[in-house]
């Protein structure tokens, strides 16, 4: 996120709790991570009187499908009194300013929350026609401890001829180092978690700014307004 940060933004962070970080994050592990309370989170976080809060977990809400996404944000918003968007709601959004359709996937989770993450993208009217799965059930820091070489084959393994874009999940995994080299490799475009939630950050907001990668440069859409 500090990689893309705007000129004249500033990027605050608050970590939540609420799973054990020496378990693999499996689906079980994520769905308590999404229950758990952010009362006292959001509390902290608004000292800074943000304009807007991110949910910078992907797979909590992915696991729990596109209804309990929109009503987690909605709680977040009236606690936090600003707009709120989550890491897989931004996903959701991204594709829609690229039009995309047919979805290459892939992340560092497990199989089950690759295979709820393909019904989350398909409840929200994406066909997932490719998935790649990084090969092990990797625990909390061996999802951010792969290297972007790495990450940069994960993310080729999920791209396909009939794909309109890829989408490469997880805010711990260093995919916007690679979108570019993974665009100008396959001819797609891809569409990471951190990469969407600053695109919707500043569209919503107005900020001079531009993410990496085509989705830099998708037009507008109607729902993307910025925010008063």
């Amino acid at each position: 996120m500090a990689m893309m940060r705007p000129a004249g933004a500033s990027i605050h962070f608050q970590r939540a709790g609420g799973y054990d970080l020496d378990k693999v994050p499996d689906s079980e592990q994520m769905q308590q991570f999404a229950v758990a309370s952010l009362d006292q989170v959001l509390d902290d976080l608004c000292a800074v009187r943000p304009d807007i809060v991110l949910y910078g977990c992907t797979s909590a809400t992915l696991s729990m499908g596109p209804d309990y996404d929109r009503e987690f944000c909605e709680r977040i918003e009236a606690r936090a009194g600003v707009p709120a968007i989550t890491a897989a709601g931004a996903l959701v959004e991204a594709l829609d300013a690229l039009d995309a359709h047919t979805i290459g996937f892939c992340s560092p989770y497990t199989e089950e929350l690759n295979r709820e993450a393909a019904a989350f993208l398909g409840a929200c009217g994406r066909q997932v026609i490719q998935s790649a799965y990084i090969g092990q059930d990797l625990g909390n820091y061996g999802q951010g401890d792969l290297k972007p070489d790495a990450v940069f084959d994960l993310g080729r393994r999920a791209s396909h001829d009939r794909a309109d874009a890829v989408v490469m999940s997880c805010t711990d995994m260093r995919s916007v180092e690679v979108i570019e080299d993974l665009e100008a490799e396959t001819g797609k475009p891809y569409v990471t978690s951190n990469q969407a939630m600053m695109f919707v950050a500043i569209r919503r907001l107005g900020l001079d700014g531009q993410v990496p990668g085509r989705l830099g440069s998708a037009k507008p859409q109607q729902n993307l307004n910025a925010a008063q």
